[in-house]
């Protein structure tokens, strides 16, 4: 696999309109946050997640001094959270979430639409932290409202019943989920038009269930119908393309068609590259992914520079303990590992371990698969003991662990 599937649930369904409220905050306060959340735009779209974090925290300090909950105010809860989310701070993110829906629901009512698509964003953010219950009950209540107010086929809906997909999906109930898919598919279909990126990006998801249960025949064609809509409709470097190029180029690289692959993630990373720039995690993401792809061809100078980019990326923008700079160090030591340099591949296995087991947790999957790479080298440098017990405690590991519904 190459860095994980990814489901389109981007703009064009989920944009929050933010009303306009009568209390307003002062000239001199609003030019003041308005500075900072430009400066906060500047640095998010160079990659910088760090700075805008600080900007973003200056301007809510700023529409807090006025004492008034303003509209800039829940702008700034939701952009704050936005970038917390990016940063895999989703603990950091939920309050901020709660509160600007707690200050739309006081000015607007319980079952307005825009409180509905904050609902739907903060039932976004408990699916990215696998709090699946409490992300179930926020898109069924956001869905209520939605339906009722617009009807049961408005394209406000789809991205409801794509996040109740996701949920079906990552709980293994495969029908349930491509009953969602589908009815969120001929919701974009009938109200776009069969050509309408959004038709392209249910496409997507539904390719990427198929391919999650192990039918590529299935999923091959759809990415590809997708990838033309997009490329017709919006033109071949749209960054609407990324997702499906990358989720493409995971088929390929699982069929180990690599060199269909290849192109496919040359051509994301040149997108990526110049739509958010090339120190962007999503440009780290999927320069991770050509290495993987690099490295299968035998190409390990060229792969070599990206996983060490990745790395540096990720380190800035998410810091030195995420999941993402673990994957980038024990790729990196993968590829020391089979050019035989033991020495220097060892420090970064045993900090990609040690990384994974605080982030993910000692007993996951990842910590499991860190140990059997770790073990291995242990192997090739006659310390057969400690190879043995890091198997061991691998296999222990793994003996636990539920079978993963999306294992082909």
């Amino acid at each position: 696999m190459l860095a994980g599937k990814l489901v389109l649930m981007l703009a064009l369904e989920s944009a929050l309109v933010l009303p306009g409220f009568a209390l307003q905050a002062a000239p001199e306060q609003r030019n003041q946050w308005q500075t900072s959340m430009d400066a906060a735009a500047r640095a998010e779209a160079q990659g910088n997640l760090e700075e805008a974090e600080k900007n973003l925290t200056e301007a809510l300090n700023q529409t807090e001094t006025s004492g008034r909950n303003d509209q800039h105010l829940v702008q700034t809860l939701f952009k704050l959270g936005e970038v917390y989310e990016k940063e895999g701070k989703y603990e950091a993110a939920e309050p901020l979430y709660l509160r600007a829906l707690q200050i739309w629901e006081r000015t607007l009512g319980p079952n307005n639409l825009i409180v509905a698509k904050g609902y739907t964003k903060l039932a976004d953010l408990y699916r990215s932290e696998r709090k699946y219950t409490d992300a179930e009950t926020t898109y069924k209540r956001s869905l209520v409202i939605l339906e009722n107010a617009a009807g049961p086929n408005d394209q406000s809906v789809a991205p409801d019943l794509t996040g109740l997909a996701e949920i079906s999906r990552a709980q293994g109930n495969y029908d349930d989920a491509e009953r969602l898919y589908r009815r969120s598919l001929a919701i974009w279909q009938n109200s776009l038009g069969p050509e309408h990126p959004m038709v392209a990006q249910s496409l997507n998801n539904l390719a990427s269930l198929y391919e999650a249960q192990g039918k590529d025949k299935e999923a091959e064609p759809l990415y590809l119908q997708a990838l033309s809509i997009v490329d017709k409709g919006m033109g071949r470097d749209a960054p609407y393309a990324t997702p499906i190029l990358n989720n493409l180029a995971d088929l390929y690289y699982n069929k180990k068609e690599y060199a269909k692959a290849e192109p496919l993630l040359v051509r994301s990373l040149a997108i990526t590259r110049k739509a958010a720039g090339s120190s962007n995690p999503d440009a780290a993401q999927v320069m991770n992914s050509l290495g993987l792809v690099y490295d299968a061809e035998g190409k390990r100078a060229q792969a070599e520079p990206l996983y060490r980019q990745s790395l540096r990326i990720w380190e800035r923008a998410l810091g030195p303990n995420d999941p993402n700079v673990a994957s980038s160090l024990n790729n990196l030591a993968a590829l020391y590992y089979a050019e035989g340099k033991y020495t220097a591949a060892e420090p970064l296995y045993k900090r990609s371990l040690n990384i994974v087991e605080q982030s993910l947790g000692p007993n996951s999957i990842e910590a499991a698969q860190s140990l059997e790479n770790y073990a291995a080298l242990m192997r090739k440098t006659n310390r057969a003991a400690e190879a043995d017990k890091m198997d061991a405690r691998a296999k222990e590991i793994r003996a636990k662990l539920p079978k993963s519904p999306d294992t082909k």
